[in-house]
């Protein structure tokens, strides 16, 4: 008994995907896929304040706390 084999999708013809045309629009999918991942990563990745690594003006260069080694 034999079993026919079916297509699991849509398949071109060889001309077709070794087209010039075909190859660009590759090309323009594949960076655009990279783009995409970019931005879904950066968006995922906590926000950065370069404010928060700064020195500003208004610190005072030791602490006055009456707890001066911070444990309170």
């Amino acid at each position: 008994m034999s079993i026919p084999v079916l297509p699991l999708g849509i398949l071109f013809p060889e001309a077709l995907v070794r087209s010039h045309p075909f190859a660009i629009l590759a090309a323009f999918v594949a960076i655009n896929t990279v783009i995409y991942v970019t931005l879904t990563v950066a968006k995922a990745m906590p926000k950065i304040y370069f404010g928060d690594y700064r020195r500003r003006r208004y610190e005072r260069a030791e602490t006055r706390s009456i707890y001066p080694d911070g444990t309170r």
